[in-house]
C-alpha cells in the first residue's frame, strides 16, 4: 500500500510538470508558455509577448523584468521568444525592427511575420482574449514593439517600450488606434532619451515618438501630466514623471511617456515596476471602432 502511495505521488507530480513545461514552436525552436494557474479554455485570458534587447535572450529578458511571474496573479498567458542570431560578428541576438535597430549583417529575416504566427499559434493552442494582445520590448525589442504597432495595429492592443524608439520618417497612420506607452531615462547611454544615430542612421527621441504616436492615434497635441511614478530603485522616492495624451484620440489609441530622470538605459527596478507595467496594459485593451 505504501509503495503504491509512493507511486501514485510519483505520477502526480511528473505529470504536474509535464502540464507546466508548456511551449510553442513556429520554426525557430521551443519558446515556453507560461499559462495563468487555473485558465480554462473558455476562459480567453490576455497574451504578453515579451521582447529582449540586442544581444539578450527571451529567458534573460524575463529573468531582468520578471513579469512571467505575475502570470498567475493577474490572469495572463505569456511568452519570451528569442530573435535570430547574426550571420557575422559576435552571432549576437537580434529583431529587424527598424532602419536604426539592430539588423546590422543585413539579414532578411521578417521578424514581424514570426511574431504575428506566435500570436496566431497562441490564440490557436489557447484562449487568448483578442482584445488583450500586448507588446513588451527592451531597447531593440521596444523598437521591434513599435514597428509590430504600426504594421499589426488590427491585432495589437498596446504595447510598452522600454528604452526603445518609433521609426524616424513620419508616415501616414496605422488604420488602427494602439495604446503607446514609452519608458525612458534621461541619462541612457545607449539609445539616447532626445534621440541620436546607430551607425549613423538617426532614430528619434523618446517625447518625439510619444508625440508621433499621439498624432498616429488623432490625440490632442495637449498633453497633460500626471503623478509621479516610482519606477527605479536606486532614485529616491516616486522619482518619473508621467506625461499623457490621451484625449481627443481615435478609439483604441492613446500615447503616453514615464521619464526616469538620471535613469540609465536597464535600470535598477523598483520593487513595484513589473506590477505598473502589467496593470498599465490590462487598463489598455483594444477598443473597435467603424476601422477596427
Amino acid at each position: 500500500m505504501k509503495i503504491g502511495k509512493i507511486l501514485l505521488a510519483a505520477c502526480a507530480l511528473i505529470c504536474a510538470s509535464a502540464l507546466s513545461a508548456q511551449t510553442i514552436d513556429l520554426g525557430r525552436g521551443e519558446v515556453p508558455v507560461t499559462v495563468p494557474e487555473g485558465n480554462a479554455n473558455d476562459a480567453p485570458a490576455p497574451l504578453v509577448v515579451l521582447l529582449h534587447g540586442y544581444t539578450s535572450s527571451g529567458a534573460n529578458q524575463d529573468s531582468y523584468m520578471g513579469f512571467s511571474e505575475l502570470a498567475d496573479s493577474y490572469g495572463f498567458l505569456f511568452v519570451a521568444p528569442d530573435g535570430t542570431r547574426e550571420s557575422g560578428g559576435d552571432q549576437n541576438r537580434f529583431w529587424n525592427a527598424s532602419d536604426a535597430c539592430c539588423n546590422f549583417f543585413q539579414s532578411e529575416v521578417d521578424d514581424a511575420a514570426y511574431i504575428v504566427s506566435i500570436i496566431d499559434e497562441m490564440k490557436s493552442e489557447y484562449s487568448v482574449d483578442e482584445d488583450r494582445v500586448y507588446l513588451i520590448g527592451h531597447s531593440n525589442g521596444g523598437f521591434m514593439s513599435f514597428r509590430m504597432a504600426y504594421e499589426h495595429s488590427d491585432a495589437i492592443a498596446a504595447i510598452v517600450s522600454l528604452a526603445g524608439a518609433n521609426h524616424l520618417e513620419q508616415r501616414d497612420p496605422p488604420p488602427n488606434g494602439v495604446h503607446i506607452l514609452q519608458i525612458h531615462g534621461t541619462a541612457d547611454s545607449v539609445i539616447g532619451y532626445s534621440g541620436g544615430d546607430i551607425q549613423e542612421i538617426r532614430y528619434p527621441g523618446a517625447l518625439g515618438t510619444v508625440r508621433r504616436w499621439a498624432s498616429y492615434n488623432g490625440c490632442s497635441m495637449e498633453g497633460a501630466g500626471r503623478e509621479l511614478r516610482d519606477l527605479d530603485a536606486s532614485l529616491p522616492g516616486h522619482e518619473s514623471g508621467a506625461y499623457l495624451f490621451e484625449v481627443g484620440c481615435r478609439p483604441g489609441g492613446s500615447a503616453e511617456l514615464w521619464t526616469i530622470p538620471a535613469g540609465a538605459h536597464s535600470p535598477i527596478f523598483s520593487d513595484t515596476f513589473a506590477e505598473q507595467v502589467i496593470e498599465w496594459l490590462l487598463a489598455h485593451p483594444k477598443t473597435r471602432g467603424e476601422s477596427g
